[in-house]
Formats: C-alpha cells, sequence, structure tokens
C-alpha cells in the first residue's frame, strides 16, 4: 500500500525532500512509488527514449531537463514503452505531449507543463547522476513516492522505515 506524501512529508519532516508544487499531472494514474533511475538532458530526449524501453519494474524515471518548455520530452510513444515495460513513472522537470493519450495509459507521469514540439535527439544526456530539480536534490536509488499532492523523495534508508 503506498502511503500518502503528507504523511510522509509529516513522519519524515525537512528530512523528506519535497519537490516544487509545479508539476501537473499528466498519466493516467496519480500515485506512484519505486526506486529514482535519473537522467540529466537538455531539449533532447534520447537517454529518456533508451531508459524507458528497458525493464522498469519498481522504477520511477526522474529528469532533469532544465525547466525547458521549448519542447516536449515525453510523448505517447514513448510513454507507452515506458508502460509495457512496467516503469511505475516519470517526473519530469519539463514538458510533454500528446496529452488527450497520455491520460489513457497505465502510468503516473509528472511534468511542467505541454507543448506540441518534440525534442530532438543528438544522443546527448546522462544517466544514473545526482540531479537537481527545483532545488531539490535526487540521487539514483533514492526513493521517490507521488500522489495528487505532489512528489516526496527519501532516502533508501528512510524508505526501509516505511516498510518497517
Amino acid at each position: 500500500m503506498l502511503s500518502a506524501t503528507t504523511d510522509i512529508s509529516d513522519r519524515f519532516g525537512d528530512e523528506a525532500r519535497v519537490l516544487s508544487p509545479d508539476l501537473l499531472d499528466f498519466g493516467g494514474r496519480t500515485r506512484f512509488r519505486g526506486f529514482a533511475v535519473t537522467i540529466k538532458c537538455f531539449e533532447d530526449n534520447s537517454r529518456i527514449k533508451e531508459t524507458l524501453a528497458t525493464p522498469g519494474h519498481g522504477k520511477v524515471l526522474v529528469v532533469d531537463g532544465g525547466a525547458s518548455n521549448r519542447c516536449a520530452l515525453l510523448g505517447d510513444m514513448i510513454a507507452r514503452d515506458a508502460v509495457a515495460n512496467g516503469w511505475e513513472g516519470v517526473v519530469i522537470s519539463g514538458c510533454v505531449r500528446d496529452i488527450a493519450a497520455l491520460k489513457t495509459l497505465d502510468i503516473a507521469i509528472k511534468a511542467l507543463g505541454a507543448t506540441p514540439r518534440r525534442s530532438t535527439r543528438r544522443g546527448e544526456g546522462t544517466r544514473d547522476i545526482p540531479i537537481t530539480i527545483a532545488g531539490t536534490a535526487i540521487n539514483a536509488g533514492d526513493i521517490v513516492i507521488g500522489d495528487e499532492d505532489g512528489v516526496v523523495i527519501l532516502t533508501s534508508e528512510q524508505g526501509k522505515e516505511l516498510t518497517a
């Protein structure tokens, strides 16, 4: 059973990292929990496409897209791959597109907004490195929990406390 982000925030106080409240829900689900897989990229979704085409059971992709609103880093085709590969969710500091289709998919997707423009693919971006979204640090392997109230990031040690 997923714990509500509000309860987790209350339990861990300032030790819980809470992402900025400007992320919007775009997927068919709003609740998710999993280990963070991180990507840092800017207006190039090559690593996102590559990563979501791999098994993602128990994982959440967290993308530092530089908060760009000039192009979308995720659309319906890549999101369908994420669903097919069992990803729990995708959190993007950037934009998505194809939002009517995204809302029909069984995956949680949070992003800053939507735009019809696609990103370029130049093979750029880095995976599984420490990233920062709106001043909040996220490391690969952190626990990412999201719901209608927002997104909370915990260390793996704090995550173990939730299941104890």
